[in-house]
């Protein structure tokens, strides 16, 4: 499930420090790029769309009019790469950083959590004056101190886990009529999920018109399980689509035509001169796994591989920007490898904006390009590696790239512009190329050493009391997965697993276990409940009734590991898929 990608600029093998361009970048670009008027930013990021789900790259059977015609009035960064999966890329996208280095380099298993020391882009925006939402997929953790309010977004509707479906997200949610968290708060909102995104986009929008605000709008969609009205899947149907690629290119078809209604919206407002509008997505397509044995010749661009490949198709996705006062229209391509990491850089050098101090951005500002067609960017070596291990393997589902050059798992060599395909290894034809990418990869793998090492932990006792932990977090130390989804929990899956958690402040705690969501109040069916944490490790008979079980336990402030199990009648066990952890006053 998880795929860790990282980005490093080299030149000749070396690491170049990226703060040194952001800094040239900004003294060249803040002076004259100051508006009088601070312009409103809206960053849409859609989930598992490819780069070849869009009719203007190509795409001879998917309508999106709205994003065509994005696509025609923005400046287009063309060769823009991403992590090939949901957490890491999101992790890099807030942080301007190596999502290894944010502390993410999975989707579960405790692996998908930011580190609260990054500076992300909300706290940015709200330390330069401006209101900020989060609305949509946040998968960078559930609890304090890693949730979006703890972020630096003023404004929250979103849900728990990396989809709906997963365990910590509200259950029997389906996409129609869901429960979201409002601003801390479970709150059922009515309509399809896409819609009720964009919705809750408008809303805060036309509260916040009069004042400079950050929007981060990023919908689930279209990330299975594959929901959407019949009325926006019925046209692949009839065009002779499989069922499943028919409901994912219709879900594709009702964000195209949510995001038609915002801008028009927000023309409405007079908001769209000033407004920088951003588009992408989050890896590559899922197409590929819905058409494994290729019924449906689904378009790809061409490209090699899909979501959570090392191949260009895994991680290479569409980004537009678009911003008519500020400069940035007119349909171009910025041709030269850029990535999610560059966001934060070059948000902070194109509006002048002062950054809190904190760790220093691993991407540089594009700033320049995304205004001239004459400055051309410094080639640079970036990297993808898969990251599904406690400890990952240096070399497993690796690549290294340069605007020519592909490099995986530091044998395959491929020239990606006169091969974009991928097809035709080079590596013989060109040991120079292999020794110098593999160089380039191994100062940025050492480089890594540390934030592997370390482990970002939910912290009780502090700003959330009291705090729900999930088994999607669990912190796996084999090559099993958490319990991670509902079904995982409903047929009672044999796992195991413990969280890594801070306890903020001495004294007395109240630890219930439980096998289902406490707000529906389901007797567990089981015999026993076991707890351990810290110095203490208790148990507790049970009878079949019982919803939960329930402990008190003297902890000291520090880390720690909260493992749990529940036996089952025939005297198997797993985890307590659900904890509940409250610090009791003495």
């Amino acid at each position: 499930m998880g795929v860790v990608f990282a980005l490093a600029m080299c030149t000749a093998g070396r690491l170049i420090a990226p703060f040194v361009f952001f800094a040239l970048c900004h003294v060249f670009s803040t002076a004259c790029c100051a508006q009088a008027t601070p312009p409103n930013v809206i960053l849409i990021m859609t989930d598992d769309q490819g780069y070849g789900e869009i009719g203007a790259h190509g795409n001879p059977v998917i309508k999106t009019p709205h994003l065509d015609r994005l696509h025609a009035d923005s400046v287009r960064l063309s060769n823009f790469h991403v992590d090939p999966t949901c957490s890491p890329t999101r992790s890099a996208l807030m942080s301007g950083r190596y999502s290894t280095r944010a502390g993410v380099w999975h989707t579960i298993n405790g692996r998908s959590m930011m580190r609260t020391e990054e500076v992300t882009i909300a706290e940015v925006f709200k330390a330069n004056g401006y209101d900020t939402a989060m609305i949509g997929k946040w998968h960078l953790g559930d609890n304090f101190p890693c949730r979006p309010q703890d972020q630096g977004f003023d404004h929250t509707v979103w849900h728990h886990g990396g989809g709906l479906g997963n365990g910590p997200d509200y259950w029997e949610n389906d996409y129609f009529d869901d429960t979201y968290k409002v601003n801390g708060e479970w709150k059922r909102l009515e309509g399809y999920c896409t819609d009720v995104w964009f919705r809750e986009a408008t809303r805060f929008i036309e509260q916040k018109r009069d004042k400079p605000f950050f929007l981060y709008l990023a919908p689930n969609a279209p990330h299975g399980p594959y929901f959407v009205p019949d009325s926006y899947a019925t046209p692949y149907l009839k065009a002779g689509l499989p069922p499943t690629m028919a409901k994912f290119y219709g879900m594709i078809a009702n964000i195209d035509e949510n995001l038609g209604r915002l801008r028009a919206h927000i023309k409405e407002l007079g908001l769209s001169e000033n407004t920088l509008l951003i588009f992408m997505t989050d890896n590559g397509t899922t197409a590929g796994w819905i058409n494994m044995d290729e019924t449906y010749p689904y378009f790809n661009a061409g490209m090699r591989g899909w979501k959570s490949s090392a191949y260009d198709g895994g991680h290479r996705v569409p980004c537009f920007w678009h911003w008519p006062v500020g400069g940035i229209q007119g349909g171009r391509d910025v041709a030269e490898l850029t990535a999610h990491v560059d966001l934060l850089p070059t948000l902070v050098d194109l509006l002048g904006l002062k950054k809190p101090e904190g760790p220093a951005p691993d991407g540089i500002s594009l700033s320049t390009a995304l205004r001239s067609r004459q400055v051309q960017l410094p080639d640079r070596t970036l990297f993808v590696h898969v990251q599904r291990a406690f400890l990952p393997p240096e070399w497993e589902n690796s690549a290294t790239m340069t605007q020519r050059w592909r490099l995986i798992d530091g044998k395959e060599l491929y020239d990606i512009i006169a091969d974009p395909g991928q097809k035709n290894n080079v590596a013989e034809k060109h040991p120079d190329v292999v020794t110098r990418l593999r160089a380039d990869y191994q100062t940025w793998w050492k480089s890594l050493q540390p934030s592997l090492r370390e482990t970002v932990r939910y912290v009780i006792g502090g700003g959330e009391d009291p705090m729900t932990l999930s088994s999607h977090d669990w912190l796996m130390l084999g090559k099993q997965d958490a319990a991670w989804h509902q079904n995982h929990i409903k047929k009672g899956a044999l796992i195991q697993g413990s969280w890594a958690i801070e306890v903020k402040q001495s004294g007395l705690y109240e630890i219930t276990l439980y096998r289902w969501p406490e707000y529906l109040e389901k007797a567990m069916e089981r015999n026993e409940a076991r707890l351990s944490i810290g110095k203490h490790d208790v148990k507790q008979t049970l009878k079949p009734e019982d919803t939960c079980a329930t402990f008190r336990v003297t902890l000291d402030a520090g880390p720690t590991l909260l493992q749990t199990w529940l036996v089952t009648p025939d005297g198997k066990e797993h985890g307590a898929y659900f904890t509940k952890v409250q610090r009791l006053k003495e």
